[in-house]
């Protein structure tokens, strides 16, 4: 609700494609540079889901060359969203103990990947089916359904707690997190949409922050930051320390809204993604 797109609307929030004309204030940008961005889909500005679209040139950045299109148009907001909470947020740093919960998410194999290019070690919750992927993706995996708080905190960091739990999942996960927090240590969650008793984490003198990575979208501030962010994104996926999940399922621009179904049903492989052309 905090965002919903004011109807009638073009959905979609991320984009990769090729420009065409650019305005005259744009210096960075020139006709057929091939770029990517979170551009649209929000209150009264119009979304992706479209063969055009004007964007402000503060949101995007060149697209990495060794990914295609579909791929890179998975990346955007997920990225965008990890780094405002690991990085913005949380300052991770070289040897921090990051909980991920969530890891196998689109959000969450994000933090995941930057957590490990900031030389970070690297733990996160999934089920048991999503281990492989979470292994792949260099972090240690945590079934929660079989092991509670108590036991993964106890066994990782010796009772101590994570330095930066980054929750992507709300809800009870994040009121539980509070209490695998280590002592003066930071929780970034994208999904802070609940009431929760927050003293666990106070008498841990713990930070908690909310990461709302469409506000620059909203408000037209902070903008040129995330163009700034999907630059660097662009030379983690260049030098292979970043790369997307893109689901195999095809779809156009026809079917769309089977996309959108697909999504929903929980069967999708982390990104789903609509080819325009």
């Amino acid at each position: 609700p905090y965002a919903d797109p004011i109807l009638p609307a073009i959905l979609g929030t991320d984009l990769a494609g090729e420009i065409i004309k650019v305005g005259e204030n744009v210096n960075n940008f020139i006709v057929g540079d091939k770029v990517y961005g979170l551009a649209g889909g929000v209150r009264g500005l119009q979304g992706t889901l479209a063969e055009y679209i004007a964007v402000d040139a503060d949101l995007l950045a060149i697209k990495p060359k060794n990914l295609s299109m579909r791929e890179a148009a998975a990346l955007p907001l997920v990225f965008l969203t990890a780094w405002e909470g690991l990085v913005d947020r949380a300052q991770v740093k070289k040897g921090d103990s990051v909980l991920v919960q969530g890891g196998a998410g689109g959000v969450g194999h994000m933090v995941v990947q930057l957590a490990k290019a900031k030389g970070a070690e690297v733990y996160a919750t999934g089920k048991a089916h999503n281990r492989k992927m979470i292994e792949d993706l260099g972090a240690i995996a945590i079934d929660y359904e079989t092991q509670s708080i108590d036991d993964y905190v106890q066994k990782h960091t010796a009772g101590q707690g994570f330095d930066i739990i980054y929750d992507t999942v709300g809800g009870n996960t994040l009121a539980n997190s509070l209490s695998a927090i280590k002592s003066y240590g930071h929780i970034s969650s994208c999904y802070a949409f609940s009431e929760i008793n927050l003293a666990p984490s106070s008498l841990r003198a713990a930070t908690l922050s909310g990461v709302f990575v469409l506000l620059p979208l909203l408000t037209g501030q902070g903008r040129a930051h995330h163009g700034a962010i999907l630059r660097q994104l662009t030379e983690y996926v260049e030098s292979g320390k970043i790369r997307p999940i893109v689901d195999r399922h095809t779809f156009s621009l026809e079917n769309a809204l089977e996309a959108h179904d697909f999504l929903e049903s929980g069967s999708a492989s982390i990104k789903v993604v609509i080819d325009i052309i």
